[in-house]
């Protein structure tokens, strides 16, 4: 299956690397390698993840990362995962 972005998605996590840079210069480059490396073990690992708090659909699921929450959906139709939003939690 084919891994693909949202808009929305690029944006937030452009916000989060910029917010994160304001702390120290290294942490959005260490942020970005683990945050890819779990996106692309979506695959293996789809079942480990838990249903949406955000949405009422057993394919769409959530990750919790570092305080962050990234929500992708499984699009069988599609042959493929999108990755909707990343989201800090308060």
């Amino acid at each position: 299956m084919n891994i693909l972005t949202s808009k929305l998605y690029e944006k937030q996590l452009k916000d989060i690397l910029k917010l994160l840079e304001e702390v120290d210069e290294k942490a959005p480059k260490n942020f970005k390698i683990y945050l890819d490396t779990i996106i692309l073990n979506i695959q293996t690992k789809e079942k480990k993840y838990k249903k949406s708090i955000y949405f009422d659909d057993e394919n769409i699921k959530d990750i919790s990362f570092q305080g962050c929450t990234i929500v992708f959906l499984i699009d069988y139709s599609n042959n493929c995962y999108v990755i909707l939003g990343i989201t800090k939690k308060s």
